[in-house]
């Protein structure tokens, strides 16, 4: 079945014996075309079922009204919702999200911000893949004149708008209080550290371990552990070694944390007596599991408003240069049972 033509203001001014320039203006409502004249184009237009395209009608106003989100995987808590904190504040402002997610692929990733750029969105946001170390794509968005915005995983050395979570503190605090609970030999599952969030997540870890005078353990320490199976392997190699950890931080997410809880489960460690588990990024599941796990809140959603908010700040500013700089939001360690020792002793 052939599809049908689309209606275009050429119709309507073929229909009228009008110019297609009149038939613009009275769809716009100019006071330069009489009142007659618009009603009459406006019945026409409903009649022939003619749709505005909003795209061209922004591009020749120089904008498209549309921002581009490429994040590594829609599923997880802390990119779904940010999403959605940048949606709640865009609605209102009649703007258009784009959504793409690079599956921590680097190709992919590039493939999407190339796709965004061709389609003249106002402003790419983005939180980097695991993948990869050379940014010259996100480059290409400020050479294009696109407004960026990088969150929570950033390319470091590319000068741009950003908005994190103070990642150091945070670990700082959670390692801080598996050692009040009584945990002495804390293991690390840490993410690429390509990447400076988990960078400086295993900052945070190592400097709370030098401030209470415990040991920094090498063989405690298990890289790229960041998925729920390699969390899960990790926890195996380490619990199977001669002298075990007794707490384990999967600093990466709590898709890992969930992988070490399985594990210990599976082999009767019980939790959090013989072993505390604390995760990151608060996943909704952390409250349901037994027992439910200790994790850090990155405030995703708040991210998401703060990212929004800061686009329309820098639009309003359109005379003035954008000038790099950096908003953190404070994370908030939650508390739970994978860690609390004391009240089960």
């Amino acid at each position: 079945m052939k599809a049908k033509k689309r209606t275009t203001i050429y119709d309507i001014a073929e229909k009228l014996n009008i110019t297609a320039s009149s038939v613009s203006r009275a769809l716009n409502n100019s006071s330069h075309v009489n009142e007659e004249t618009k009603k009459l184009v406006l019945k026409t237009a409903a009649e022939l079922n003619y749709k505005r395209n909003i795209l061209a009608s922004n591009l020749r106003k120089g904008e498209s009204k549309t921002i581009g989100i490429v994040v590594p995987r829609i599923n997880q808590n802390i990119f779904s919702n940010v999403i959605a904190g940048i949606e709640e504040t865009t609605y209102s402002k009649d703007y258009n999200l784009i959504i793409c997610q690079s599956n921590e692929s680097h190709e992919k990733e590039v493939k999407s911000v190339n796709a965004l750029i061709n389609q003249h969105v106002d402003c790419i946001v983005i939180s980097v893949a695991a993948e990869g170390s050379d940014y010259s794509h996100l480059q290409n968005v400020i050479d294009h004149g696109i407004k960026l915005i990088q969150f929570d995983r950033v390319a470091d050395d590319l000068e741009t708008l950003k908005v994190l979570n103070d990642n150091h503190q945070a670990s700082l605090e959670g390692i801080t209080h598996m050692i009040e609970q009584g945990y002495k030999r804390i293991a690390l599952l840490e993410g690429p550290q390509n990447l400076d969030i988990f960078r400086q997540r295993k900052q945070g870890y190592l400097e709370a371990l030098k401030l209470h005078n415990l040991p920094i353990i090498n063989e405690l320490i298990i890289e790229n552990a960041w998925t729920k199976e390699l969390g899960a392997d990790a926890t195996r190699k380490l619990l199977n070694l001669p002298k075990p950890p007794d707490a384990i931080f999967a600093s990466t997410s709590d898709f890992s944390a969930l992988g070490v809880l399985e594990v210990a489960t599976s082999m009767g460690i019980k939790v959090p007596s013989e072993l505390g588990i604390l995760g990151y990024s608060n996943e909704p599941f952390t409250e349901l599991t037994s027992p439910s796990i200790t994790t850090i809140d990155q405030f995703s959603h708040y991210m998401g408003k703060t990212i929004a908010n800061l686009y329309f700040q820098e639009s309003e500013n359109k005379e003035s240069p954008i000038v790099p700089r950096t908003i953190s939001v404070k994370p908030k360690l939650i508390i739970r049972a994978s860690t609390s020792r004391r009240s089960y002793k």
